[in-house]
C-alpha cells in the first residue's frame, strides 16, 4: 500500500495478505497496523474464520516447538545467559562456518591457498578499502562482535611468517578519493598481493539498491593498479 500502491487501505491490505497466505506482519510500530484490521475483515466476510485459523496454526505450532508455553524449567533456552555471548565455543563455530562457506570463483595456476610455510620471508601486500577496516566487513543486520575478536584481512595475514605491507588506497567503500601512489608503494616489491574490495552497507543495504554490479568509485582502478 505504502510503497507499491497495490492496495489502497490497511483493511484491503490485510485481506490481500491473508489471501496470499501471509500470517505474520512486520509492522512499522504503528498501533493501528495492517493486521489489526483482520477482525473487521472477518466481520465483513472478506475472510473466513477457517482461513484465519489456518494462518494462525503454524505460528502457534512454532511457538509450542520453541517451548514458549512450557514452564521455564522445561525450556532449555531459559537457562541461557550472557556467558554464551562471544563464548569460545561460539567463536570457534563461527570460524568453522566462515571457512566452510568461502566461495572460490577462480584459482589460476593454483595460486591459492596461501600457505604459511610458503610465505616465510616473502613480501605480501594487502591493499584495498576492505583490507583493514573492521566497520565495513559486516553486512546489513549483522551483529558486530567485540573489536578484539575482529580479524581484518590485514590482521589475519600478519599472523603469518611474511613481511606484510598495507595500503587502503581508499578510506571507505565508495572510494571517491583514491591514492594510486599509496597502493603502488605497497605492491611495488611484493611477491604476492591480496586485494580486498567490496561494497559494504555504505553502498548497499535493504532499501538501498544499486543499478549495476560494478565496483564503487575507483575500486576497479585500484584493482588494476595492484595487479598490473
Amino acid at each position: 500500500m505504502l510503497g507499491h500502491h497495490y492496495t489502497r487501505t490497511f483493511l484491503e491490505t490485510a485481506v490481500a495478505s491473508m489471501n496470499a497466505s501471509c500470517n505474520l506482519e512486520l509492522s512499522y510500530g504503528m498501533r493501528n497496523n495492517v493486521f489489526m484490521h483482520i477482525p473487521q475483515a472477518l466481520a465483513m466476510g472478506n475472510i473466513t474464520l477457517q482461513m484465519l485459523r489456518d494462518r494462525v496454526r503454524p505460528l502457534f505450532y512454532t511457538r509450542m516447538r520453541l517451548g514458549e508455553f512450557d514452564p521455564p524449567a522445561m525450556n532449555p533456552y531459559s537457562t541461557l545467559d550472557l556467558s554464551v555471548v562471544q563464548s569460545p565455543e561460539h567463536r570457534n563455530l563461527s570460524l568453522e562456518a566462515a571457512v566452510k562457506s568461502f566461495v572460490l570463483l577462480k584459482n589460476v595456476r593454483g595460486t591459492l591457498p596461501l600457505r604459511a610455510r610458503d610465505l616465510a620471508g616473502k613480501r605480501l601486500a594487502v591493499v584495498g578499502p576492505f583490507a583493514d577496516n573492521p566497520r565495513v566487513l559486516f553486512g546489513d543486520y549483522a551483529p558486530v562482535p567485540e573489536p578484539r575478536y575482529i580479524y581484518t584481512p590485514r590482521r589475519g595475514l600478519e599472523t603469518l611468517m611474511a613481511n606484510v605491507s598495507f595500503a587502503a588506497g581508499c578510506r571507505e567503500p565508495r572510494c571517491q578519493q583514491y591514492s594510486r601512489a599509496e597502493v603502488a608503494s605497497a605492491v611495488g616489491a611484493a611477491d604476492a598481493v591480496v586485494v580486498c574490495l567490496g561494497t559494504g552497507t555504505d553502498v548497499e543495504t535493504e532499501a538501498k539498491d544499486r543499478r549495476d554490479l560494478s565496483l564503487p568509485g575507483h575500486q576497479l582502478e585500484l584493482l588494476q593498479d595492484a595487479v598490473q
